[in-house]
């Protein structure tokens, strides 16, 4: 029996196919003339996009790169970015990137575009974006982890430095939302010092429902003392003292009715009685 040809032996040794990488790397000389560079440290900027790329050759020759455009291509992965440092504006939309790993390298990222990928892990896909202190615009969109039901609050909660996300401006109701949604204790620690209480640590968001007693004076309180410094455990009861401390306030307004007009004093229907004065109190 003839052996068989060397390329059927060789055949399960999983790697990138060649040509894949020629195109890369013919794309790349191709950017390099047209831009007229000579060398590696006068590349700033490259244009790759709509190449059919399923590969990319590794780019950390490019010590200065900052703007790169890779969007409308075939690209799964993106482990050609690992030294890119100063790199600050990424296209990656519009491809089939279903991971980001190696992008926490890139810690000088300004801009992020990933929408239109198969990106399907949304933990995976925030944690490795948290360490990028400087990254404030972000695109994620038309992936599959944005069928999550919370997937804008809560990739506002944990890259808080994003200000514009898919889009759309992030809004302070929108950080207020996140901490109540997924940080109780930040909140409830919040709302306790709005009523200068306490706050109780062990809270719990998932303990059964206590009914509230009735409110009701302490029985040190006094009226009128404003140098009172009882502590309340219901912020409620704080709310509800506080109503009771306000001072009283009386309006006072002309009986109108008690006013004779002119034709009145003219035919003097009216006696010369005073007009009457209205006071209303309250607390």
């Amino acid at each position: 029996m003839a052996p068989l040809p060397r390329i059927l032996r060789n055949s399960s040794i999983p790697r990138a196919p060649e040509s894949a990488l020629q195109g890369s790397r013919r794309a790349v000389e191709d950017q390099l003339k047209i831009c007229g560079h000579k060398r590696d440290s006068d590349v700033f900027e490259l244009f790759l996009s709509q190449k059919e790329l399923t590969e990319v050759i590794d780019l950390s020759r490019f010590k200065k790169l900052k703007y790169l455009w890779l969007h409308h291509n075939k690209l799964q992965g993106i482990t050609f970015l690992t030294r890119n440092y100063c790199l600050t504006e990424l296209y990656l939309n519009n491809n089939e990137i279903f991971e980001i790993v190696g992008l926490h390298y890139l810690p000088s990222l300004h801009i992020l575009q990933l929408h239109h990928n198969e990106l399907r892990n949304i933990d995976a896909t925030v944690k490795e974006l948290k360490g990028m202190l400087n990254l404030k615009t972000l695109s994620l969109y038309q992936n599959p982890l944005c069928q999550y039901n919370l997937y804008r609050l809560y990739t506002i909660y944990h890259l808080p430095g994003v200000e514009l996300l898919d889009r759309k401006q992030v809004t302070e109701k929108e950080r207020r939302s996140m901490i109540t949604i997924f940080n109780h204790k930040k909140a409830h620690i919040i709302q306790s010092i709005a009523f200068r209480g306490k706050a109780d640590t062990s809270w719990n968001p998932k303990s059964p429902f206590k009914q509230k007693s009735s409110q009701r004076l302490p029985s040190d309180f006094a009226f009128a003392n404003n140098v009172d410094k009882t502590v309340f455990d219901d912020p409620e009861d704080a709310v509800f003292v506080r109503s009771m401390k306000r001072s009283v306030m009386a309006i006072t307004s002309m009986n109108w009715d008690t006013v004779p007009t002119r034709d009145e004093k003219y035919l003097e229907e009216k006696g010369t009685e005073p007009a009457q004065m209205l006071t209303v109190t309250l607390r």
